[in-house]
């Protein structure tokens, strides 16, 4: 996201805790805050005014309400998740849920499960800074070679080592978006004339059943499939894809899952077999 607002010719400032080295060098600015501390957040941002506020971190309404009372902006992108879908379903679009009809609740992040301190974000948004600009950015499983939850990579490592896992959906379709094109896209938005809620998704779908027999096809290993197993990440999510036509109507074509899903699995079978 930071690489491609540079290249549209942004000047941009990171603000993060300062405890993790970044690779931009002088090419950005720095802000250190603590996101969760309303004091620190009204420290770091009080009197300064952006642009465009790009919010990967605005987990609960509290978070949201510390940032928008903190700092001036002319417009406000927050990363929410398809997870706000109650439920989640084929061809998901994004009126299908109402921030503006659900009860909104100051809280904190560990006051609810996370599907409901997103709608909780999501609802101050729209009930308390409705008269703001901000586009709220609906993502499905965020995944590629950085992704730190190692969701997708446990399938790939229990089949590459024979170890038992318990699948409970191995054929519900789902979907997923690449980490870098979640970047982009939220880069994309920055210049764009959109309020609101908007999905972001590659375009297709795959199975974990899918997964696996790839896996399966390239090592010669077999899965070992037991109700006994460790649980898988996936189990209970329900089949679904997500509708992206409002984004393409603002010009962005999101990419197909399955042109890019197999050289991620492997990248994750290369890795396993190294183990």
């Amino acid at each position: 996201m930071v690489n491609e607002l540079l290249a549209m010719g942004y000047d941009v400032t990171i603000a993060t805790r300062g405890r993790a080295e970044d690779c931009f060098g002088d090419k950005v600015k720095r802000v250190k805050l603590e996101r969760t501390s309303e004091e620190s957040m009204r420290s770091a941002l009080q009197g300064q005014h952006y642009d465009v506020v790009i919010d990967k971190l605005a987990y609960c309404s509290n978070d949201v309400k510390y940032v928008m009372e903190a700092v001036s902006c002319d417009k406000y992108i927050c990363m929410s998740t398809t997870s706000v879908y109650e439920p989640k379903h084929m061809d998901t679009q994004e009126c299908e849920f109402d921030a503006l009809g659900k009860e909104l609740i100051w809280c904190d992040r560990k006051a609810f499960p996370y599907a409901e301190i997103k709608r909780q974000a999501e609802c101050a948004l729209w009930q308390k800074y409705g008269d703001r600009d901000f586009i709220a950015v609906r993502y499905p499983f965020v995944i590629g070679k950085d992704d730190y939850t190692k969701r997708l990579q446990f399938y790939v490592e229990h089949v590459v080592n024979s170890m038992p896992m318990y699948i409970d959906n191995p054929d519900a379709q789902m979907g997923f978006i690449r980490s870098d094109e979640a970047g982009k896209f939220l880069a994309f938005l920055a210049d764009k004339d959109f309020n609101g809620a908007i999905n972001g998704s590659s375009a297709g779908t795959i199975s974990m059943r899918e997964v696996v027999e790839y896996v399966e096809s390239k090592t010669g290993k077999k899965a070992v499939l037991s109700e006994d197993g460790d649980k898988a990440p996936y189990n209970s999510e329900l089949e679904y894809s997500i509708n992206t036509e409002q984004a393409a109507g603002l010009g962005y074509q999101f990419s197909d899952l399955k042109g890019w899903i197999y050289e991620l699995l492997d990248y994750y079978i290369s890795c396993a077999e190294e183990i």
